[in-house]
């Protein structure tokens, strides 16, 4: 939980903030001649946690978690640690895999509440500063237009991407084989296959639930 969640906030953040910035000045331009501005809050806020905070957190943590995962379990396969546990009688999924798919199920909707608060705060220092939204219009705005059914989803979603990381990281890393060539193959792997996964089930979990 720490590998996964602690240590992947500092990025995490970095990213939210900036994903909060651009969301607002991309939300003033789609508003420009078609509704006011003292809609950016609503506007940008329901981007955030609906789409933006669980996506792009769980495509990062697919970069660094999940290809650490395969990494380090691939490492563990062809240095043969995998087949030294299962000779002691010690089942390497158990060991290995349920710890990292539930550190990573615990900690993801974590890091996007956290990621979902630092972007709506970036949107609105880009909105007060540069689009002369006051505090009290933007989040005025959002008051209005958050509904909790939008969050909660956000983070149901992060769910299943936290999942699907953990997952295929622990399987491509037990499937590893080639020595050192394998466990970098097994880490590209890991991360492309995880965030193609992370965007089909987005869609596929909108539509079931929504």
């Amino acid at each position: 939980m720490e590998h996964i969640g602690v240590n992947s906030l500092p990025l995490v953040l970095i990213i939210a903030v900036f994903t909060g910035a651009v969301s607002a000045w991309q939300a003033a331009y789609q508003l420009k001649g078609i509704a006011p501005l003292s809609f950016l809050g609503g506007a940008t806020t329901r981007a955030i946690i609906t789409e933006l905070g669980p996506v792009l957190t769980g495509i990062v943590i697919a970069g660094r978690v999940g290809a650490s995962i395969a990494a380090e379990l691939g490492t563990m396969k062809v240095t043969e640690q995998i087949d030294a546990l299962e000779t002691m009688a010690i089942s390497p999924v158990r060991y290995l895999a349920m710890p990292r798919f539930l550190a990573a199920i615990i900690m993801m909707p974590i890091l996007v509440i956290f990621a979902n608060t630092i972007a709506v705060f970036g949107a609105y220092l880009v909105s007060n500063y540069f689009l002369g939204v006051s505090f009290a219009v933007f989040f005025n705005s959002v008051s209005r237009f958050f509904d909790m059914a939008d969050l909660i989803s956000g983070l149901v979603k992060t769910v299943f991407f936290g999942g699907v990381t953990s997952l295929l990281g622990c399987h491509i890393g037990f499937r590893t084989e080639g020595g050192a060539e394998g466990v970098g193959l097994s880490t590209i792997r890991s991360f492309v296959l995880s965030a193609a996964l992370i965007l089909i089930l987005d869609y596929v979990l909108w539509m079931l639930i929504f």
